[in-house]
């Protein structure tokens, strides 16, 4: 039986690496940026007075990614918020190999021009070392979510990590996989 390529990991091997390879002037096939790793998270602040948000909130990360979620604690007590040290008050995924890949299709294909009003994604969100973030402010975005059965509508963090190098080779990677940037 042969084995599902994603189709955006197939156009990176296929046509952005060599793009990327000759726009930049490399002297390896290794120095071409590429994904390493998508990072999902979402923070429930209100998880510390009910429980059941955080439930869901792991359960619609599940359905979003398709991947098991670890959920994330508190690292020191804020008296002001009223978290303690040891709470549970969001979820996180890590999404590596494949799974990465078909995130990042259906994340640029389907999820990104459900949005309202969408006029792209904002192109300064790099991190200096080729990294992007990129904040959701509906879940409900993504087509695995049914929207009659969410408790709230809840945002989303989205970190995008790449072996780029500098902002702009990951601006490029990024530009080049199809992901819809601003003017």
């Amino acid at each position: 039986m042969e084995k599902l390529i994603p189709s955006l990991k197939k156009k990176y091997l296929e046509k952005v690496a060599p793009e990327l390879f000759t726009e930049f002037g490399y002297k390896s096939k290794m120095q071409v940026p590429a994904l390493e790793k998508i990072s999902v998270s979402v923070g429930v602040g209100e998880a510390i007075v009910n429980k059941k948000l955080l439930d869901s909130a792991v359960k619609e990360l599940e359905q979003i990614t398709g991947q098991h979620v670890v959920r994330t604690k508190a690292r020191k007590s804020i008296a002001n918020f009223k978290v303690r040290a040891g709470q549970e008050i969001g979820a996180m995924v890590t999404l590596r190999g494949d799974n990465m890949w078909f995130f990042l299709e259906r994340l640029i294909g389907v999820a990104l021009p459900r949005v309202k009003d969408f006029k792209g994604v904002n192109p300064n969100a790099f991190d200096g070392n080729g990294n992007y973030a990129l904040g959701i402010t509906e879940q409900i975005i993504f087509p695995e979510i049914d929207y009659d059965k969410i408790e709230r509508v809840s945002g989303l963090n989205i970190a995008i990590v790449t072996s780029a190098k500098t902002d702009e080779e990951g601006f490029a990677l990024l530009k080049k996989l199809g992901m819809p940037f601003s003017k």
